[in-house]
């Protein structure tokens, strides 16, 4: 009879054990998403930030040049603002739902990886 009791207090202790090994794997789990996520958005971001300077002074440019071009300098600014304008309609229109199903399936991956 008395093996009874210790054979339940040591598959309680291992119980636990195994309870707070599994919670201290998913805590390491859940740090390795994050770090690799929060590693990517990072990345992507100063890509991003680089891009955007880049596109900055080529349309500055641009709308120099177009200003030139015109006779005022503002006619090259307003042409190039025309420009965005009118990509930014389009690109609502037609492919807002195309684009956010995109992001959407991506996240998705993400999170499922």
């Amino acid at each position: 009879m008395e093996d009874n009791p210790n054979l339940i207090e040591s598959l309680l202790e291992r119980a636990t054990d195994y309870g707070k090994t599994s919670y201290e794997l998913v805590k390491l789990k859940v740090l390795d998403k994050a770090t690799e996520a929060s590693s990517r958005v990072i990345f992507k971001s100063v890509v991003l930030s680089l891009f955007v300077t880049f596109l900055l002074f080529v349309n500055l440019g641009l709308a120099l040049w177009l200003g030139e071009i015109l006779g005022k300098l503002y006619w090259g600014f307003l042409v190039v603002a025309a420009f965005y304008g009118f990509v930014g309609i389009v690109f609502y229109f037609l492919m807002h739902k195309w684009f956010k199903k995109q992001i959407s399936n991506y996240i998705i991956k993400q999170v499922f990886k």
